[in-house]
């Protein structure tokens, strides 16, 4: 095991244990590497790599923290899976999307009566009918952004954090596929609204079943039309 592993590995049982919580500080950086055996450099090589995958951050002059550890920062990584998949494999990541989102379609079904969250999905579905009926030259990227927010607001409505952060981590990066596809198919963005008007109507009635087959039957279209 390297340097930059022991103290990965180290902070991480540190915050396991309880000595450290979400937003606390790490022990100054010399008491630290001391206390972990390594340099200074594995250390800051160590508290680095835990940056990335979201359990710590550095604040200039004030040290270094643990962070909230919400499910949306520990999964960002995630999104890192979408985009580096090379021509012929988004259909994997597509794949398991589906079945994500279609479990989310229905647990927004299971709480009908949030009412935040039926207004953040009806104003994306809102913005994308306005994105349909605009310019086509102005309107594509209008209707993907309103696209990716009807679905993070799907996804958020089913009220568990960590499905919410997998979708948005899985569904988030997957514009370039979106906007290939609208290019290639000149109706997709109208199909969409249509599945999502569907959809948004299925949970909004408490209908799981249906809202769990029509998302379904939605990224399944979209996933047979990736190359």
């Amino acid at each position: 095991m390297s340097r930059t592993d022991r103290v990965v590995d180290a902070v991480t049982q540190m915050i396991l244990d309880g000595e450290l919580a979400p937003g606390g500080r790490l022990p100054v950086e010399a008491e630290l590497a001391e206390r972990l055996e390594v340099s200074r450099g594995s250390l800051r090589e160590g508290v680095r790599a835990l940056a990335v995958l979201g359990i710590l951050e550095s604040r200039q002059g004030d040290g270094t923290y643990v962070t909230s550890l919400a499910p949306s920062l520990l999964l960002r990584p995630v999104g890192l899976l979408v985009e580096l998949q090379g021509a012929g494999q988004a259909r994997h990541t597509h794949a398991v999307r589906r079945m994500l989102e279609a479990e989310a379609a229905a647990g927004a079904a299971r709480r009908p009566d949030d009412a935040a969250s039926r207004d953040a999905a009806r104003a994306a579905l809102d913005r994308a009918a306005a994105a349909l009926a605009g310019p086509p030259d102005d309107g594509h990227d209008a209707f993907l952004e309103a696209d990716v927010a009807f679905h993070a607001a799907l996804a958020a409505w089913a009220g568990n954090p960590v499905l919410a952060a997998l979708v948005d981590a899985l569904a988030g990066r997957t514009t370039p596929h979106r906007r290939w596809r609208a290019t290639t198919l000149p109706d997709a963005d109208a199909r969409a609204h249509e599945w999502h008007s569907q959809i948004l109507t299925a949970v909004e009635d408490g209908r799981q079943d249906e809202a769990r087959t029509l998302m379904q039957a939605h990224l399944l279209e979209v996933e047979r039309s990736l190359p």
